[in-house]
């Protein structure tokens, strides 16, 4: 849906070439500490930021699909349109934090959420931190990601 300001459209400035600009983040893993699972314990990073604040899982017409893997797939392709929108990538993501309704829905689809993420995100794990909360301001929504990408200098 087009922006507008009192009937004309908002001029955008052009989306850089990211073609160029591979990730350089380095993942922080101390000696000794177990391989974290689907996550970074740490990234470090140096560029342009990226912030992409409390995303739910609905579609561009305002609907949600049913269930936490559908919205969690939805919410992550809205994640990756909005970084596209700022000249970004998923490899460009260095943190998340996942807000979930229902924990136990977390951790009951963890082999189906595994692939929606990395058929959307790839095999780019940031720092990741998920909480448990009671509700959401969109009262559908099952979960909310934050999300912060660094497309490098």
């Amino acid at each position: 849906m087009p922006c507008h300001d009192q009937g004309n459209a908002i001029r955008r400035p052009p989306v850089p070439d990211i073609a160029a600009k591979p990730a350089t983040n380095t993942i922080l893993n101390p000696a000794g500490w177990p391989q974290p699972k689907g996550y970074a314990n740490g990234v470090k990073a140096r560029g342009e930021m990226i912030f992409v604040g409390g995303m739910v899982g609905w579609d561009k017409d305002g609907k949600f699909p049913q269930g936490f893997v559908a919205q969690t797939r939805q919410l992550l392709e809205n994640i990756v349109a909005v970084l596209k929108e700022g000249g970004a990538r998923p490899e460009h993501v260095v943190r998340m934090t996942w807000y979930v309704t229902d924990i136990d829905a977390y951790r009951n689809s963890l082999p189906e959420l595994g692939k929606a993420y990395r058929d959307v995100m790839g095999k780019n794990f940031g720092a990741m931190a998920l909480v448990q909360v009671t509700s959401l301001v969109e009262k559908e929504a099952l979960l909310e990601i934050e999300t912060t990408a660094v497309i490098p200098d």
